[in-house]
């Protein structure tokens, strides 16, 4: 990690597929809490002109993108899913550059002074050398029946793809063993906003003690 976010506290933000972390991130947002989304990264260097996609093409052929040059996400995920070699290829692409991007990122953040920065991270378990970078993780959790209804809401993908999408990510209960702060987040997002404001709070006064 470069050397400048050394000294700052950071907090690594959590949760499965449809949990609802940008929902939590933008509520750190509101409290001036700097959010370096990890999978809006992964879009910006995929879509058309993006950094992964030269290295994409080279290595999945131009089939694997839309006409505007983007990556085809819906096809390349029928891929991976059924190939993990290609998965490893595909993360060996993005991986990288999203990591480079996010301390880019997080360093021009600290220009505000922020109390400490959230990197939002997807994959947070199921990705090497991401966990050790945290003093606090913080992880969004609701029961699968949820996640599965919310995406299909959010992006109309049929609930047999998002069952696979869930069996290939860490189990619930991984995420939860590991959890500094678990944000529950089966009720309204009035009560996500509340426990967000509470995690903040709790985080603050920790920074403060130490």
């Amino acid at each position: 990690m470069n050397p400048k976010l050394e000294a700052v506290h950071k907090v690594a933000l959590t949760g499965g597929i449809g949990s609802g972390k940008s929902a939590a991130g933008s509520g750190f947002e509101k409290l001036g809490i700097p959010v370096i989304d990890s999978d809006a990264i992964s879009h910006q260097i995929t879509a058309p002109n993006g950094q992964a996609i030269p290295n994409i093409q080279k290595t999945f052929g131009s089939e694997y993108l839309t006409q505007e040059g983007a990556l085809d996400r819906a096809k390349m995920r029928s891929l991976v899913f059924n190939d993990p070699e290609a998965l490893k290829k595909l993360e060996a692409i993005t991986h990288p550059l999203i990591k480079s991007l996010s301390e880019e990122y997080a360093i021009r953040s600290l220009e505000n002074s922020p109390p400490y920065i959230i990197f939002m991270i997807p994959l947070l378990f199921e990705s090497q050398g991401w966990q050790n970078r945290f003093q606090k993780i913080v992880v969004v959790d609701c029961t699968i029946d949820n996640q599965i209804q919310r995406v299909i809401l959010r992006n109309n993908i049929q609930q047999e793809v998002i069952e696979k999408i869930i069996a290939t990510q860490a189990p619930r209960a991984v995420r939860l063993q590991y959890a500094d702060h678990v944000l529950n987040n089966n009720g309204t997002l009035e009560e996500l906003n509340e426990q967000v404001i509470s995690t903040h709070q709790k985080i603050i006064e920790k920074i403060n003690i130490s």
